[in-house]
């Protein structure tokens, strides 16, 4: 079962690009080599030699270290930009709409319950001038064959990915999974074939692709250690077939030093947009300062992933449901919201699912099996449970009388989350429950989140995506291996909750009253259960400046609706038409 785990690396990796919550990038691994430098540093990208300032977007936040590479299958650490700016999807998903926009492919649709196919548009070329046709596309979906490959779960239930003709696609699948089939088709990267069908399979996971070709807006113009830059192509293919194109000509995207120096770079000019987690920006968007974000009051950003305290159902008590949810009762959201972000964050509703899938939400299971913060009911139902003090300590012992010392565990500098995590400690500790916060560096809490070696700990490494599915799939999927890598990291185990995302994956994706029917009952299991319990709203954070560039997207009538971003994998939800929509200040 382990291609089960492989799947979810592309899903995993749409969570990492807001999971370094103190920056909202991952953290990337191995350094790049560099193929030429701009000659600006971090502090001051619009060096007056390097770029035409009032031509040049400059971005941060999505890269923590050098460039490590230009491989769109790498979709959790290749340079910011790769996949949405070089290379591209057959469609794009507008989370506003909830639907797919066709991209490469001008339409697509099923032509029976287990084939699908897809029209290419014609008139596509790749960077170098070959034609893109439908053997390209094919041959994209095809490398996930390989062992290795992030997505070769897909081929469990894809039997055959095959050109009818130069712009026809034919999908033929053992089981329609329609839920994550839609989510695959914004997803997966598409590649020339004449330059990739000879690669090794060592070469096409973890090969550096230093020369990218692709179909998409901009193509590579150089990297060095702190940046990469893309040039437009002014013969896109989307100029004409979509009416639309990106604003800037260069896009710099800078490697983030550190939260401190990304605001001094807004303020002082020299950055266009950053992705960072900026603690006290309501003071500069009130201020005199052209910062925007996409609401001018709290919580000032769109909402990204839901941040869950998760339980190691494993261990005692965790494993008692009933522990849990006076552990979810006795958390003040309230404060961590207040005073650890500011009102940056939304407090999550109790079923977690964000705002953008509010219409899956079943109010009456919430209103029967939901929760809110009450310190008294939280003791009450721990007391209830047959968890008391008995030493008139003030903390609850297990059932037997044997101590109860939880840690809760988060990575060590990400200050906001540090912060949530003592705030956590403390509510707890009135309701009788004992929570000590510990730090450990990034890669100690990997391991020991992968092993199940941890009591608590923080998580929000699930997106916004096209479908309640991925946030189901992350809570419920079996079975639980050796290693979770991730999903499911408190190895909770319902076997009903596992069969009930099956049947969701396999609801066409606009049936939404069939996907209701399930969600709900998934609510109703997850409520009752609490194998995670929902806190916050993750912030899609974006703070942009008015100086070079303006009409930013914003909640204000006739702005634009899209995402200000260059996370990974979220150019493909809105960040890439954000591109062409912000116009130079001067005009």
């Amino acid at each position: 079962m382990r291609k089960r785990a492989r799947i979810l690396v592309p899903l995993l990796a749409v969570g990492l690009a807001s999971a370094a919550c103190s920056g909202g990038g991952p953290v990337v691994g191995p350094t790049g080599g560099t193929s030429g430098s701009q000659g600006a540093t971090a502090a001051n990208p619009g060096n007056p030699g390097a770029l035409p300032r009032n031509e040049t977007l400059y971005t941060t936040g999505s890269q923590w270290g050098p460039p490590a590479n230009f491989n769109p299958i790498r979709e959790w650490d290749h340079a910011t930009g790769t996949k949405g700016l070089v290379y591209e999807t057959l469609f794009h998903y507008d989370p506003n709409a909830a639907k797919l926009v066709p991209w490469l492919a001008e339409s697509g649709s099923w032509t029976s319950p287990t084939v699908y196919e897809t029209k290419i548009r014609s008139g596509v070329k790749w960077s170098d001038g070959k034609p893109l046709t439908a053997k390209d596309v094919a041959f994209s979906y095809g490398l996930g064959k390989m062992a290795t490959s992030p997505y070769h779960n897909l081929w469990d239930w894809l039997k055959s990915a095959e050109a009818v003709d130069d712009r026809t696609v034919r999908f033929t699948f053992s089981t329609a999974n329609y839920q994550e089939w839609d989510f695959h088709l914004y997803s997966r990267a598409i590649v020339p074939e004449h330059l990739w069908s000879g690669r090794s399979e060592e070469d096409v996971l973890n090969g550096v692709n230093n020369d990218p070709v692709g179909t998409g807006a901009y193509r590579y113009q150089s990297h060095d250690q702190d940046r990469v830059v893309w040039v437009r192509r002014d013969d896109w293919w989307g100029k004409s077939a979509l009416n639309v194109e990106p604003k800037p000509r260069y896009i710099v995207d800078v490697v983030s030093p550190s939260n401190e120096v990304a605001m001094g770079m807004l303020l002082q000019k020299g950055l266009d947009l950053s992705n960072n987690f900026l603690p006290g920006v309501a003071n500069l968007v009130k201020g005199n300062f052209g910062l925007v974000t996409y609401y001018d009051q709290p919580p000032y950003m769109l909402s990204a992933n839901t941040a869950w305290l998760v339980p190691n159902t494993r261990k005692k008590p965790m494993d008692d449901p009933a522990f849990r949810r006076a552990l979810a009762t006795s958390v003040d959201t309230k404060k961590i919201v207040e005073g650890v972000y500011g009102n940056l964050v939304k407090a999550a509703g109790p079923t977690g699912l964000l705002p953008q899938w509010e219409q899956f939400v079943d109010q009456s299971v919430v209103s029967q099996s939901g929760f809110t913060f009450d310190t008294a009911k939280a003791r009450k139902t721990l007391a209830d449970a047959g968890y008391r003090d008995r030493d008139g300590d003030g903390l609850v012992e297990n059932k037997d009388g044997s101590k109860i010392k939880l840690t809760l565990i988060v990575p060590t500098g990400w200050t906001d989350w540090m912060e949530a995590a003592r705030a956590i400690s403390t509510s707890a500790k009135a309701a009788g429950i004992e929570v000590t916060p510990d730090f450990p560096d990034f890669n100690a809490l990997v391991e020991k989140r992968g092993k199940g070696d941890f009591d608590l700990l923080l998580n929000n490494e699930r997106q916004l995506s096209n479908t309640p599915w991925t946030y189901y799939d992350y809570i419920f999927q079996l079975p639980v291996q050796k290693t979770q890598n991730t999903v499911n990291f408190g190895r909770y185990e319902n076997k009903q909750a596992w069969q009930l995302v099956q049947q969701l994956d396999q609801v066409r994706t606009d049936d939404v009253a069939g996907m209701k029917k399930i969600t709900s009952q998934l609510q109703k299991i997850h409520l009752e259960e609490l194998p995670v319990i929902p806190l916050w709203y993750n912030g899609l954070w974006a703070q942009s400046s008015t100086s070079v560039w303006k009409n930013w997207p914003s909640a204000k009538p006739g702005a634009p609706k899209s995402a200000p971003v260059m996370w990974h994998n979220w150019l493909e939800l809105g960040g890439f038409e954000t591109l062409t929509q912000i116009q130079p200040a001067a005009s």
